[in-house]
C-alpha cells in the first residue's frame, strides 16, 4: 500500500476511534453521542478541540485533565490506536474494495461493543441492531460465500441472472448465520437458566451474535462461537486458579492456617466468588469475530488439513 494512502487511512481510523470512545462512554448511560460537546467526567469542564486530538492530546496532557488533573483512562488511547490499526489492516488485507469497507464497519462496531461490555457489562442496542441491518445490507454488496452457497444451488431454484443469484445466496448466508449465532447463544442461556436458576446469557449477547452472523455467515459464525467459548473457558479457569492462589496465601499469612486447610478454604471461596462473577462474554465473542474475518478461513483450512 502507498505510504501516503496508508497514513491517511490510519489517521482516519484514529478520528473514528475518538468518536467511538464517546459512544463507549455515553451509550450505556443513554446519553446523546452528538450533544453536548465532550466534557471531563470529573469536573465537567468542556474540552477544547486541541485537547481532543486522538492520541496526541493524551500524551501532551500526560493522561490527565487540563483543569482538574483527574486521570484520563488509557482506554481512550487504546481504542483510538486499535481503530487506526483496524482500518489499516482491513485495507491492507482486502485492498481498496467494498470488502475492506464492510470489515472496517464490522470491526468498528465490534470494538465499540467489546470495550462497552468490558466496562459496563452492557451491549447497547444502538450498536447491535443497526449492525445486524448493516451486515444484511452488505451481504447484497459483498458475497459471503459460505455454507449456503455450497449446498443451496442444487436444492433451491434461483433466477437465471448470475448477479442476482450470488446476491440471494449471500443474503441467505447472512440470514442463516444470524439465526445460527443468535439461536446458539439463546439456547445456551436458556439451558443455563434452567440448570442453575440464574441468568447466564443476556439478550445483548444474542443480538451481538445475530450481528456477527449477518456479517460472517454460518461457517465463520460457528468458528466464532467455538473459539469464544474456548477463550472464555480458559479465562474462567485461569481466574479461579489465580484467585485460589491469592486466597491460599492470604489464609496462611493472616490466619496462620496449614497449607492443606488454606488451600481447601481458598478453593471454596474462589468457587463462590466466581459463581457470582458476571463474565463479559461479549468481549470474547467480539474478539474472536475479529480474528474470524481476518484469519478464520486460514485457521479452518489449516485444521481441515490435519484431518
Amino acid at each position: 500500500m502507498d505510504p501516503l494512502v496508508a497514513s491517511v487511512i490510519f489517521v482516519l481510523g484514529l478520528v473514528f476511534g475518538s468518536f467511538l470512545n464517546v459512544c463507549v462512554y455515553r451509550m450505556p448511560r443513554d446519553l446523546s453521542v452528538v450533544h453536548p460537546r465532550s466534557t471531563c467526567p470529573h469536573c465537567h469542564h468542556s474540552i477544547a478541540f486541541y485537547d481532543n486530538l486522538p492520541v496526541l492530546s493524551w500524551i501532551f496532557l500526560r493522561g490527565r485533565c487540563r483543569y482538574c488533573k483527574a486521570p484520563i483512562s488509557l482506554r481512550y488511547v487504546i481504542v483510538e490506536l486499535l481503530t487506526g490499526a483496524l482500518f489499516l489492516g482491513c485495507f491492507w488485507h482486502f485492498g481498496l474494495t467494498l470488502a475492506a469497507l464492510k470489515y472496517c464497519v464490522f470491526g468498528y462496531l465490534l470494538l465499540g461493543l467489546i470495550f462497552t461490555d468490558a466496562e459496563t457489562k452492557l451491549l447497547p442496542n444502538k450498536l447491535t441492531l443497526p449492525g445486524l441491518a448493516i451486515g444484511l445490507m452488505f451481504s447484497l454488496l459483498v458475497p459471503v460465500n459460505d455454507l449456503v452457497s455450497q449446498f443451496l444451488p442444487g436444492v433451491v431454484p434461483l433466477p437465471v441472472s448470475s448477479d442476482l443469484s450470488w446476491r440471494l445466496l449471500s443474503l441467505l448466508d447472512a440470514l442463516l448465520g444470524a439465526a445460527v449465532g443468535a439461536s446458539f447463544i439463546y439456547g445456551a442461556g436458556a439451558i443455563y437458566l434452567r440448570a442453575r436458576g440464574i441468568e447466564g446469557m443476556g439478550f445483548g449477547d444474542v443480538k451481538l451474535m445475530a450481528m456477527i452472523g449477518a456479517f460472517l455467515g454460518v461457517k465463520l459464525t460457528i468458528f466464532t462461537l467455538f473459539t469464544a467459548s474456548l477463550a472464555g473457558s480458559l479465562f474462567g479457569l485461569s481466574t479461579i486458579f489465580v484467585v485460589w492462589l491469592k486466597r491460599t496465601r492470604r489464609f496462611m499469612a493472616r490466619q496462620h492456617a496449614t497449607a492443606a486447610s488454606a488451600r481447601k478454604r481458598a478453593w471454596q471461596s474462589a468457587k463462590i466468588g466466581y459463581r457470582n462473577y458476571q463474565m463479559p462474554f461479549g468481549v470474547f465473542l467480539g474478539s474472536m469475530a475479529m480474528i474470524a474475518f481476518l484469519f478464520g478461513n486460514r485457521c479452518l483450512h489449516w485444521y481441515w488439513g490435519l484431518m
